[in-house]
């Protein structure tokens, strides 16, 4: 494996961490979306990632893409409000089943792994420097 792969494993990981970043911010957005347009509450989504060119007999990790955005269907939490207009007949509303502290986690996790894979780059980058810097002697 060279250096420049280790490039393309990193940066591959930073998008598949900004399209989960943005997300997650879509479902801190949404945690009080009631209505939709396919009909009720914003349902959770979540990103699921695959691992290129790696398996159980070959440690050789080519890159990360997403492999699906799922949605979560769990049912949504019932809020007693009668007198909201979208309440059902017993006086409740659905609102999507989104934990914010759990979102912002999930985000904090996925910044610092975009962090992490940049370090990798700029790891990468200053060793190609060092190594040219030898060259040039």
């Amino acid at each position: 494996m060279s250096i420049f792969d280790s490039m393309n494993i990193a940066s591959s990981g930073m998008s598949a961490q900004r399209l989960r970043m943005n997300i997650i911010s879509s479902n801190i957005a949404n945690a009080d979306t009631v209505r939709t347009p396919e009909g009720g509450p914003y349902k959770r989504r979540d990103v699921v990632f695959e691992a290129i060119g790696y398996s159980k007999f070959s440690d050789v990790l080519k890159k990360v893409q997403v492999a699906d955005i799922i949605r979560d269907d769990t049912p949504p939490k019932l809020v007693y409000d009668p007198s909201n207009p979208l309440a059902n007949k017993d006086g409740y509303v659905a609102y999507p089943n989104i934990n914010p502290v759990i979102e912002m986690t999930n985000l904090i996790d996925a910044m610092r792994t975009y962090q992490a894979n940049a370090s990798v780059i700029d790891s990468a980058k200053q060793t190609i420097q060092a190594a040219l810097g030898i060259l040039r002697a």
